[in-house]
């Protein structure tokens, strides 16, 4: 499964998870702007970056790259995204149908990777734990 055939199917996950739990979901055209999906909340407008999570073997763990990825013919350029650019970035590990739901300067607070440790074989739970499915977060921008 290449990139683009990921990125198709976590957003399709997460607008239909999203559309599950009662938020009308919108789809920019194109993919020019700095997010993929936006919901009406109330009359506001919630900007939701989503992020197919991909398994490193190494560390036992499923990854995001916290910047933007933009490809030419000739270079593949990747730059850290704005806290203006979304309000929201949501995970989406597709192997476990596992969302996490994370407030954009957090997710931007990373220098270019989010792990999400789904084995807790630690004492203490990773900083991520916070955001596993925890749709709730979006009502409360509000």
């Amino acid at each position: 499964m290449d990139t683009k055939l990921k990125s198709d199917i976590a957003e399709s996950a997460v607008s239909t998870e999203l559309l599950i739990r009662g938020f009308k979901v919108l789809k920019p055209m194109g993919d020019r702007l700095p997010y993929d999906i936006a919901i009406d909340l109330d009359g506001k407008l919630i900007r939701i970056q989503v992020k197919h999570a991909w398994y490193n073997k190494k560390d036992k763990a499923y990854v995001v790259d916290v910047r933007r990825t933009k490809t030419n013919r000739r270079q593949m350029l990747r730059k850290k995204y704005d806290n203006d650019d979304f309000d929201f970035a949501i995970a989406f590990i597709g192997e476990k149908q596992i969302f996490y739901v994370i407030p954009s300067a957090v997710f931007n607070s990373f220098a270019s990777s989010i792990s999400f440790v789904e084995d807790h074989k630690r004492q203490r739970s990773p900083i991520s734990d916070q955001y596993r499915e925890n749709w709730k977060i979006i009502i409360q921008r509000l």
